[in-house]
């Protein structure tokens, strides 16, 4: 990343995460950082592990710069786990895998956005501020990925047991996968939690599933496969994994 000198977007951003396993590309994006934000502090992390450490110290970023290919991460669910942890921390990916199926699926998951590795500096500087303003930011050439997501028929067909779930448990069902806990569901649907709690005790039948995260992981392999029926089959290992 060629460092180039910019005016410092209207909002501020004061802390950051890097979570990011080369050493001298978390350097390069802390550089950039300082350029942009003056006084910035920056935590970097070389692994989920590590960047879960940093959040438990108590370390509280502004923004989490995440690189999908960590050592101890396996395929999307180590953006789906930090992003459980930090629910209100945007979260921008910074990755060499630039699958349109992958980018849709971030998005889907929650990112702030997505940025190609090979990204210049200028136009990094330019996402800062958009991320910064609270908008979510894709490169335009991805943009159009996000109208590729499988439709729900589509997905039901990969898995029936799926379409088995009530409307009311597909909207608990998301929100387990964003690591909502049960209080947290209860709120959001504005239901009672022994409600929340008769609902997944049913929907973890139909699923012929013992906890929250097999259910989860259920769901995400689901959405993998129908994925593949679109296009970019090639991604879909990554996402399986």
């Amino acid at each position: 990343m060629q460092l180039v000198e910019v005016a410092a977007p209207e909002e501020k951003i004061s802390s950051v995460l890097i979570v990011d396993d080369h050493p001298l590309y978390s350097d390069a994006l802390a550089s950039a950082l300082g350029g942009v934000f003056a006084d910035c502090q920056v935590e970097k992390a070389g692994s989920l592990a590590a960047a879960l450490k940093v959040l438990e110290q108590g370390f509280d970023p502004d923004l989490v710069m995440f690189d999908l290919m960590l050592p101890d991460v396996n395929g999307i669910s180590g953006f789906v786990s930090l992003r459980s942890c930090v629910p209100d921390v945007p979260i921008l990916v910074i990755s060499s895998m630039t699958s349109h199926v992958l980018v849709a699926s971030l998005m889907k998951e929650g990112a702030a956005g997505f940025l190609p590795k090979d990204t210049p500096a200028d136009v990094f500087q330019t996402v800062l501020g958009e991320v910064a303003a609270g908008r979510k930011y894709v490169p335009k050439d991805y943009r159009q990925a996000r109208s590729k997501a499988p439709p729900d028929d589509l997905l039901d067909n990969v898995h029936p047991k799926l379409a088995a779930l009530t409307p009311q448990q597909q909207k608990v069902m998301k929100l387990i996968r964003e690591g909502k806990a049960n209080k947290q569901i209860a709120y959001e649907l504005d239901l009672a939690e022994a409600t929340v709690k008769a609902h997944i005790t049913a929907l973890l039948r139909r699923l012929g599933v013992s906890n929250r995260t097999q259910a989860a992981l259920m769901v995400e392999a689901a959405h993998a496969q129908a994925l593949e029926a679109v296009e970019e089959p090639e991604a879909i290992s990554f996402l399986c994994r």
